[in-house]
């Protein structure tokens, strides 16, 4: 039985806020504070509202690409309806909670836990191969995650002074603008009729 837009809602909310149990669980168990980088600033904050822009280029270039066709036909197929049902403050909602939580995990547990042993270079790049494991959907699409992982992960030092506000307003932008395009894919299809 599908879910309806109430039960999306409750579901992306336990499995993204179960992010966040788990950082806070694995920071308190490893002795890193998931939240210790994250600091209201105003630069950090430009740079968080710019840096979303260059993602989500390659977002609406790659609707273009015949090697990311399946990726959008998948999302389309899965999500589409479900986040077209979504008001737009719940769009708001969906993409401040992924970006934010999975921010919470990748870029403020497991990139600084990593850099332990393995410097900021190796903490870098398997922080995002875990990133690109957990959307694993296909493996084109878990390359295009690992890859902006690692711009995620990059921008977390950019302006000076580590900051998990970057990348964390980067994602939770680009998050919330995709969700809006396969929403909006999805209702032009639906205008367009069967084919």
């Amino acid at each position: 039985m599908p879910l309806n837009r109430v039960q999306f809602l409750w579901l992306a909310t336990l499995f993204e806020g179960g992010l966040v149990v788990i950082a806070l669980a694995l920071g308190h168990w490893l002795s890193i504070d998931p939240f210790e980088s994250l600091k209201l600033d105003h630069v950090a904050t430009m740079i968080g509202l710019l840096g979303c822009l260059p993602l989500y280029g390659l977002f609406l270039v790659s609707e273009h690409l015949s090697a990311t066709k399946d990726i959008r036909e998948l999302l389309i197929e899965r999500l589409g309806g479900l986040l077209a049902a979504c008001s737009l403050q719940e769009l708001i909602y969906l993409g401040f909670l992924a970006g934010t939580t999975e921010e919470i995990l990748f870029r403020g547990l497991l990139q600084p836990l990593l850099e332990r042993d393995w410097g900021s270079f190796g903490g870098l790049i398997f922080s995002n191969l875990l990133f690109a494991l957990l959307h694993w959907i296909t493996p084109t699409y878990a390359l295009l995650a690992g890859l902006s992982g690692l711009y995620l992960g990059l921008s977390l030092d950019i302006g000076g002074e580590r900051n998990l506000l970057t990348p964390l307003l980067i994602h939770a932008l680009y998050d919330l603008l995709a969700f809006i395009a396969v929403a909006g894919a999805y209702r032009a299809r639906l205008r367009a009729g069967p084919h």
